[in-house]
């Protein structure tokens, strides 16, 4: 198993240990393992149909592995790629009804969120008159909003314009600094230098990826 570790930081967020699951006959996973120190920011991409909605849907426990366990060190916080909002309801009756399901005392790390993606000014706006960046931004507000110790984020800066891209790496940043796992599936074509491990899904196995220096040396 390839874990990474960030100095000083020494607890597990997030193990994914021999994961096996097939959909019929169609073998997707076979043996996928990743570790996710606390503090540390690990990405994953891979083609098209390589698996990496199924290895996301494991790890959150939407989908039961065939073999291997899914280990978490605390509650998971989840951003997936495709935004789950009603749009016939504002952006606060989302946060609304996101802080009774998560049965948090007050929305002030919610609003923290808004301010710090700079949609403030959409909080009593209905989902469905908003742009597809603005909704992935609240997609991104709800998954982080109570704080988990561990987050999975699928392409969670999808559809974002360069400002508010900016801000996500700064709050990427935060997360770490304040002991979070984070586990991203990200194009990566500009962000490898971001993360403190990457790995590759390729025939159902997590292989460690290392991009080309522009010396044209390993790294």
């Amino acid at each position: 198993m390839n874990g990474y570790r960030r100095a000083g930081v020494g607890q597990v967020g997030l193990r994914v240990e021999e994961v096996w699951k097939a959909y019929g006959r169609r073998q997707v996973l076979r043996g996928a393992s990743l570790q996710v120190d606390a503090g540390a920011l690990v990405g994953v991409f891979g083609e098209n149909g390589a698996g990496k909605s199924t290895l996301l849907k494991v790890i959150c426990g939407q989908l039961a592995p065939d073999a291997g366990r899914v280990l978490r060190g605390g509650q998971l916080g989840y951003c997936p790629q495709h935004v789950v909002l009603d749009e016939r309801l504002t952006v606060a009756q989302h946060l609304r009804f996101f802080q009774v399901a998560y049965r948090l005392p007050g929305l002030q790390r919610a609003e923290e969120l808004l301010d710090t993606l700079g949609c403030v000014r959409f909080r009593r706006d209905r989902v469905g008159v908003l742009s597809g960046g603005t909704r992935q931004k609240i997609n991104l507000v709800l998954a982080l909003m109570h704080d988990p110790p561990v987050l999975v984020l699928d392409e969670p800066y999808q559809g974002f314009d360069w400002d508010t891209y900016l801000r996500f790496w700064e709050l990427a940043g935060e997360l770490r600094s304040r002991g979070r796992s984070v586990l991203m599936v990200s194009h990566l074509a500009h962000d490898l230098d971001r993360f403190d491990g990457v790995h590759q899904l390729r025939d159902g196995r997590l292989e460690p990826f290392l991009a080309a220096a522009p010396d044209g040396e390993a790294r």
